[in-house]
């Protein structure tokens, strides 16, 4: 059932009893165990969680970025229009690549991992466009300089013609960035985005993030074990502990009255002022 209250409209992702298993050789992994929840338009949904919590997990299973060894149940259902809703795991290939990328986008944790370094920032960007788009090369420059201009890159006439390896990781970042917001998606996830880049860089992208949440109307679903991310930009918060959500909330009421012990852990793990200066 989709929650729909007065007052925000319907949800325009919706996951339901999400669950993941991992099946090697000699075991059978369980790093799911029936999320779910909602991510609505303008606003940051922080998933938080420690390394192997199942974060990661749940940002690839919806755009199917799982390995093949991986056996997922459940519903991933996507607001596509006028509140009609299409279960993402019931998709052939085709329909979900005509997704991927264009309605739902994702930004890695690692700029490198997207970007090719042997072609130009730009005709990347382009690349990305035509892809989902019957329009010409020129067109497509036009999209993708407006593209970049949203992602706040300086310079991007110029930028347009240089390659990754010209670029500092934050500029990397931000053509990700670029590539993935091109088609104006509806969802943006967001894989631990600031964690290859210093704390100014860092700071950089998440304003970047609110203002693209604001300006674009999207929904952002933001990976992190970062608290500090989470108390800067998000507006609601899923705290999971082994591939089990177990606290939802907004940012105010997570860090002023949390309930699960586990929460608290990770309240409480955060260096202080007073740590940081008597270290």
């Amino acid at each position: 059932m989709i929650n729909k209250t007065k007052d925000r409209e319907a949800p325009v992702l919706s996951v339901r009893n999400l669950k993941v298993f991992f099946h090697t050789d000699n075991q059978v992994i369980e790093a799911l165990k029936g999320i779910s929840f909602d991510l609505y338009r303008n606003e940051i949904l922080a998933l938080v969680g420690e390394s192997g919590s199942g974060k990661s997990v749940t940002c690839h299973s919806i755009l199917n970025l799982l390995p093949k060894y991986a056996e997922v149940s459940g519903e991933i259902l996507f607001n596509k229009n006028s509140n009609t809703y299409e279960n993402l795991l019931d998709l052939n290939k085709e329909k979900l690549r005509d997704i991927r990328g264009n309605k739902i986008s994702m930004v890695f944790q690692e700029p490198s991992a997207v970007l090719n370094p042997l072609l130009k920032i730009g005709d990347q960007i382009v690349e990305a466009i035509l892809a989902h788009n019957k329009i010409s090369e020129e067109e497509a420059k036009k999209l993708a300089l407006k593209a970049m201009e949203k992602a706040r890159i300086p310079q991007s006439e110029r930028r347009f013609n240089q390659y990754p390896h010209e670029l500092s990781g934050g500029l990397k970042q931000r053509v990700a960035i670029a590539i993935a917001i091109a088609n104006n998606p509806s969802v943006l996830l967001a894989d631990e985005p600031t964690t290859a880049l210093d704390v100014t860089v860092a700071a950089q992208i998440l304003k970047l993030f609110k203002e693209l949440k604001e300006n674009l109307n999207m929904g952002i679903l933001l990976i992190t074990h970062d608290l500090g991310v989470v108390a800067e930009i998000a507006d609601r918060v899923l705290v999971i502990y082994k591939g089990e959500i177990v606290e939802e909330g907004d940012v105010f009421s997570i860090f002023d009255n949390p309930k699960h012990e586990y929460t608290k852990k990770l309240l409480s793990s955060r260096p202080s002022i007073e740590r940081v200066i008597s270290s």
